[in-house]
């Protein structure tokens, strides 16, 4: 778009940066009427949407190439590389290709089920198996792999009969044969296993009783999460719309469950998660059967997608028919498709960007995110025979009056090829003109104020080795952490009408694409619920808060942690008193400022004849605040006259400046010791210069400054990924213990970092770990729910450890 941008004379840049939204549709038609003069704009339309180009269509000399590589690789044990070489090859294999009389696609599933099965997937090898012989159910090589990774996984009943039916379709003598010899293997294993059965089924009656307990007490929690409160939408004079509740509502309370009205998977997560359900692709993900763009989790995320059935082949072959007969059902049950489509109603998100053009991986996300949200708009009116209206598409707030002239300009140019692009693939004819360009203008920007991102938890596993830079292969310690992973952006029509807090009293997670929210604090009726849009008190200070919320959403927040002194925002970022008996804040200018703005806002009242100053203080501050800032908070009848580099406790003076180079020194040696983590080459000598670098930084810096807990975090990590343990627990410790002064003591922020508390703990047989572990479960329990375990999997392998270790 950048080549576009260039060629817009300088006096539309002017228009359009002047825009309101009135004169939109001007500014639009103008820009059109430009541009369809210019050859450059007709072929940059072109290369991206004119299916004939085909950039991101199927190639059978690309997969024939890819297949060839992945072989390669196979044979040399180079797993990891074959297994992304097949997949790449499926995703541009046409689904009609042959190789070696042999449909390509189907050849390309049985390679990779091969290797899935050297890999020890076998579950992922079996669906692999299964979709060869969807695609071709006379596939010898593929019944015969299907017999093999049944019998590894004890279904010795199915393995015989893979076996059997790829005995007759082998062509080959010696074929034949082999197979022959494997399935007397597979019916002596299966004999033995029946001799074992009555004994088996007998060790497992506890096992069924236990199950069956657990099943209904997980019945009964999951039907009791289900229930919702009825909310309300509520208007206020500075935030607009907003959602209430009309009852109180209690501590981890499920209060909103929404499918998306449309979501695009992130750039970065295309090869690594499912283009649907946003959750991590398997070892087997499976492609689009008609363009190379998205990939899969399963058959029902594509079909649910807009993906088309495989073609199933006849069958070529000679068998014997009385064999065909006996095994009908059985070979009718593997082969068949079993998509699970939707119903009539089903919108399918994929199916106007599946035709071969790229123009919906080259425009930015939110813009693709547009392009979904109009195309459904135009299906769900096609359904119920309403005009179709661009204005109506969505009823959300936006922000373009507040708009850079960059932005602006930007979204001009790419409502004009987003429609030009939905025409070309999609086949409704839309109206290109300055009034339809002018309200894809509106819905982008709606888009930018109101999508959500969709995160992922990711648990990460590090075995350490046990000395300075020697790693020892499966040593016996695993620390875990846990960090959050953009991977898709979502509109929620009612989602989006939750207004913002940077202390929130709801929690927004997702299922798949499912939006979940629940509360994290008791609720009482009337009062809005609201979450957060972004960095939170105790993430980022007020001003730097208030900053990301203007540019980001064009609104400047007045909720409770930008309008009430609270002790995070004082200490986040602040200094030491020189004094090193004090335990005062001293604050730079900027946090000084944004500090008095809030005092002016504080109220006064009378109490017998003399005035007091009475000051909000939030609620994170009513343990620490008297320790910090005597001087600025506690006094009566004044205002913060403090002036920075003061002490707000006890009025020393520190040089800022020099403090300031003395941090920025420091930090250096911190950030060789971050650079270390990521590259897994830590020395001794790194460690002990970021160590003098943190006593350093205590000494100028507060004790629940931010940058000394994420040092102390930072060594953490170093000291597990070494092995030295005792000191990563020591360190962890540490940071928690300044998060807890940032954070409230149950916030989310603190279950994170007691994940990796308790894992190293685990590893040191340290029994406190049990009472970690319980406010772990507390924490995810107030902000999950009965989803607590889903979101983090290996929540129950640390009860599990835990429990053991006690015992």
């Amino acid at each position: 778009m950048e080549k576009l941008k260039s060629l817009v004379p300088s006096s539309m840049k002017r228009l359009v940066a002047n825009s309101s939204e009135d004169d939109l549709p001007s500014t639009s038609a103008s820009l059109l009427n430009f541009f369809l003069n210019l050859d450059q704009f007709q072929q940059i339309v072109r290369d991206l949407a004119d299916p004939e180009s085909r950039l991101c269509g199927k190639n059978s000399e690309g997969a024939f190439e890819l297949k060839q590589k992945g072989n390669q690789c196979y044979l040399r044990g180079d797993f990891a590389n074959a297994l992304s070489c097949y997949t790449q090859a499926l995703r541009i294999a046409p689904v009609d290709s042959n190789d070696k009389d042999r449909n390509l696609v189907a050849t390309l599933y049985v390679n990779r089920a091969s290797l899935l099965q050297k890999m020890d997937h076998l579950v992922d090898c079996l669906r692999d198996c299964n979709r060869a012989l969807q695609i071709s159910p006379s596939y010898a090589k593929a019944w015969y792999r299907r017999g093999k990774v049944n019998a590894s996984l004890g279904n010795y009943e199915d393995a015989a009969q893979d076996l059997t039916i790829a005995k007759d379709m082998e062509s080959s003598v010696g074929g034949k044969k082999q197979i022959e010899s494997e399935l007397k293997i597979i019916l002596d294993q299966s004999r033995s296993a029946d001799s074992k059965f009555v004994q088996h089924n007998a060790n497992n009656l506890s096992l069924f009783y236990f199950s069956f307990m657990t099943t209904k007490v997980v019945h009964k929690f999951v039907t009791e999460d289900l229930l919702q409160v009825k909310l309300e939408c509520v208007s206020t004079p500075d935030k607009g719309r907003g959602m209430a509740s009309q009852c109180d509502i209690p501590e981890a309370s499920l209060v909103h469950r929404e499918e998306p009205y449309a979501v695009i998977i992130s750039k970065h997560c295309r090869e690594t998660h499912c283009h649907y359900c946003l959750n991590k692709l398997p070892a087997d993900a499976i492609p689009c059967t008609s363009c190379s763009i998205p990939l899969y989790c399963s058959h029902n995320c594509r079909a649910w997608a807009g993906g088309q059935l495989l073609k199933t082949y006849p069958m070529k072959h000679n068998s014997n028919e009385s064999l065909l007969n006996k095994f009908e059902e059985y070979i009718a049950q593997i082969t068949r498709v079993i998509d699970l489509y939707p119903g009539d109603g089903h919108i399918f998100e994929h199916k106007h960007e599946c035709q071969g053009a790229h123009w919906p991986i080259i425009l930015p996300a939110d813009i693709a995110l547009a392009g979904r949200v109009v195309v459904k708009s135009i299906e769900q009116r096609r359904a119920s025979s309403e005009d179709f209206n661009l204005m109506e598409i969505l009823e959300l707030s936006h922000n373009y009056s507040h708009a850079s002239p960059e932005s602006k300009l930007e979204s001009h140019i790419y409502s004009i090829v987003l429609l030009y692009c939905i025409q070309h693939s999609y086949g409704f004819e839309l109206p290109i003109n300055g009034a339809s360009i002018s309200q894809i203008v509106i819905l982008i920007s709606q888009i930018r104020v109101n999508s959500m991102a969709i995160v992922r938890m990711k648990s990460n596993d590090d075995r350490p080795p046990n000395q300075f830079g020697d790693t020892v292969p499966g040593g016996s310690a695993l620390t875990s952490s846990v960090e959050q992973i953009r991977v898709g952006q979502a509109i929620y029509a009612a989602g989006s009408l939750f207004n913002h807090s940077c202390q929130p009293n709801i929690h927004a997670y997702f299922l798949s694409r499912t939006l979940i929210m629940r509360t994290t604090e008791f609720v009482t009726s009337g009062c809005p619920l609201e979450m957060s849009y972004g960095p939170q008190v105790g993430q980022w200070d007020c001003k730097d808060r208030l900053q990301f919320l203007e540019d980001e959403y064009s609104f400047r927040c007045r909720c409770s942690g930008c309008s009430e002194i609270n002790i995070s925002d004082l200490v986040i970022n602040a200094f030491h008193c020189i004094n090193p008996n004090c335990s005062g804040v001293v604050l730079d200018c900027s946090v000084v400022n944004c500090e008095k703005q809030k005092l002016k806002r504080f109220p006064t009242f009378r109490k017998g004849s003399s005035s007091e100053f009475h000051l909000q203080v939030g609620k994170l501050s009513s343990d620490y605040i008297d320790s910090v800032a005597y001087l600025a908070l506690q006094k009566k009848n004044r205002t913060i006259d403090a002036d920075p580099g003061y002490c707000l406790k006890c009025g020393s003076y520190r040089d800022l400046e020099s403090s300031c180079a003395a941090v920025d020194e420091a930090w250096i040696y911190i950030k060789r010791l971050e650079d270390s983590i990521v590259s897994r080459e830590i020395s001794s000598t790194i460690v002990l210069d970021a160590l003098r670098s943190l006593h350093l930084l205590r000494t100028i810096l507060h004790a629940y400054n931010k940058a000394i807990a994420k040092t102390e975090d930072n060594l953490a990590q170093a000291f597990s990924l070494v092995g030295d343990l005792q000191s990563a627990r020591d360190h962890c410790k540490a940071s928690i213990e300044i998060l807890e002064k940032l954070y409230e003591h149950n916030h989310i922020a603190i279950g994170y970092e007691l994940v990796k508390l308790s894992s190293i703990q685990l590893s040191l047989g340290d029994c406190n770990v049990v009472d970690n572990i319980n406010q772990l479960d507390a924490i995810f329990l107030r902000y999950y729910g009965s989803h607590a375990d889903t979101m983090f999997p290996n929540l129950q392998s640390l009860r599990e450890m835990a429990l053991k270790l006690v015992q």
